[in-house]
């Protein structure tokens, strides 16, 4: 997904969001990625390992792209990314900023800001592949992706929110078209995606009915059912970054902000 269909979601993730009935389901939050590497504190379990680096190498941009705007470099910015994650993926980090826990976001860009206050010498001299590597990083795509946000103003951490939020839409799409492809609606997704980010009374259901050979109804169920879909995924991999259940809604509106500022 390009990084203005994003910003087209944004107008209507509240109306989307405003239908909503309930919460998670009970017991969901106990088994989100970032509650299960708080809930391993000091000790180093695999599955803590494993939900963290997942969370990384989902998030890791947002990072770049903070770092890019500090000032530095392409080549300096990807040396402070890498050397940052070969820190934080020791745990180094998870024993300080208790009040960032809540948010995987939040503690991410603190940590980050620790590590290039603290050591921000050796980790300039460090170089890609002088060391052990953490994580694969596509540090083409990030440079192309850089060059290709907004040409705006805006300060390294509201550009941070914007990647991060970018990159959680980005996902949910990834997740939903390839929800779709497994049940051979490749096509249906591709033609309806268009309408999962306008208002319901923009919808041109006989349009899209006639695209497909469907009636109008069955247009009408397909889009409505694909749109709370897209509901669900989106709330859930919000939840996978979060400690708290209540935390969602608030997560919700930094995502609008994010695209606001």
């Amino acid at each position: 997904m390009e990084p203005a269909l994003a910003i087209k979601q944004t107008s209507d993730l509240t109306s989307l969001d405003s239908t909503h009935s309930g919460g998670p389901p009970r017991g969901y939050f106990a088994k989100t990625r970032w509650t299960v590497v708080l809930a391993a504190g000091r000790r180093a379990t695999p599955q803590a390992e494993m939900a963290l680096e997942e969370l990384c190498r989902t998030y890791w941009y947002p990072l770049y792209a903070h770092v890019r705007r500090l000032g530095h470099s392409k080549e300096d910015a990807e040396d402070l990314t890498q050397s940052f994650f070969a820190r934080f993926l020791q745990k180094n980090y998870l024993e300080k900023l208790d009040a960032e826990r809540g948010k995987f976001r939040a503690f991410l860009l603190a940590s980050l800001k620790h590590f290039l206050a603290n050591e921000w010498d050796r980790a300039s001299r460090q170089k890609r592949g002088s060391g052990a590597v953490p994580l694969s990083l596509d540090w083409q795509d990030a440079d192309t992706r850089y060059k290709i946000d907004p040409a705006d103003e805006l300060s390294p951490d509201k550009l941070y929110d914007r990647a991060w939020a970018v990159t959680l839409l980005q996902r949910v799409i990834a997740r939903l078209r390839d929800e779709n492809a497994a049940q051979g609606k490749a096509v249906l997704f591709e033609r309806l995606k268009p309408w999962l980010t306008v208002g319901r009374s923009a919808i041109p259901y006989a349009a899209a009915a006639d695209g497909l050979d469907l009636t109008e109804g069955a247009a009408r169920v397909a889009v409505h059912r694909l749109r709370l879909r897209y509901r669900e995924l989106l709330r859930e991999e919000i939840g996978q970054t979060l400690s708290e259940p209540g935390q969602v809604e608030e997560e919700l509106r930094a995502l609008f902000r994010a695209f606001a500022a």
